[in-house]
């Protein structure tokens, strides 16, 4: 395992296939922008997470390849972060959300994904050598994808999914989320992180919770459009997010 660097103000665990996590990170990014808080981006994987899951039986249809598309680009990701170090994870998760969670809506966008091609193209977008495209079939890559997503849970309980912020690592404060179903505007983001980080410094803090009132407001769903959105594992995510 790569060990926590403590020069980090956040450690931002995410896996590219959740759509919350997704828009969570893009919240972040404008808090980074405006605090000068550093975040190291580390990996979380679903498909991990959930392997002792029975998917037939537990999950919709589709979300078994939907988890391992995420797995397949992220065993991409260590190979690039161990030969290229952790900096260019920011500009390689924002690339993953340019090729797919911009896309306008259209049938079959999830099938490329986890693919050398799809990969390629992202690193491309981020600058990156496309060579590391090549690890996404690489099993070598996922004890360090597994090694991460178990630090993430034993920071907050394994009751969980994605995202998981740690602020002020490792000793300091940990949790699952904030599950957003938007990206909040400039002037809401550093506000929103207060309340967060007041709310879950508060030693006596377990949880809240509601049920999901809107589907993701993102453009590749549907859901920024006057169309119905999706009915599929993304939209689904009520249960993808966390382990079932």
């Amino acid at each position: 395992m790569e060990a926590t660097d403590s020069t980090y103000d956040i450690e931002f665990f995410w896996d590219p296939i959740c759509p919350f996590a997704w828009i969570t990170s893009r919240w972040i990014e404008k808090v980074v922008k405006q605090t000068g808080y550093s975040v190291d981006w580390r990996f979380i994987s679903l498909r991990i997470l959930n392997k002792d899951k029975d998917y037939d039986t537990e999950f919709p249809a589709g979300y078994e390849v939907g988890h391992t598309s995420g797995l397949r680009f992220l065993r991409a990701a260590a190979h690039a972060r161990q030969e290229l170090g952790k900096e260019p994870m920011s500009a390689l998760y924002s690339a993953f959300g340019t090729h797919y969670w911009d896309l306008d809506r259209q049938p079959g966008r999830r099938t490329p994904l986890g693919t050398v091609t799809h990969t390629e193209e992202c690193f491309r977008t981020a600058g990156l050598p496309t060579h590391f495209a090549a690890s996404v079939d690489d099993q070598s890559w996922d004890h360090i994808i597994e090694t991460e997503t178990e630090t993430a849970l034993e920071r907050t309980g394994r009751d969980v999914g994605t995202p998981i912020i740690s602020f002020k690592p490792p000793e300091g404060l940990s949790f699952f989320g904030p599950v957003l179903s938007r990206v909040p505007d400039d002037d809401q983001a550093v506000p929103l992180w207060n309340a967060v980080i007041e709310l879950a410094g508060f030693p006596g803090f377990a949880e809240m919770k509601r049920s999901l009132r809107e589907v993701p407001q993102i453009n590749v769903l549907g859901s920024l459009s006057s169309e119905p959105a999706m009915e599929d594992w993304e939209t689904g995510a009520r249960k993808a997010h966390k382990p079932a």
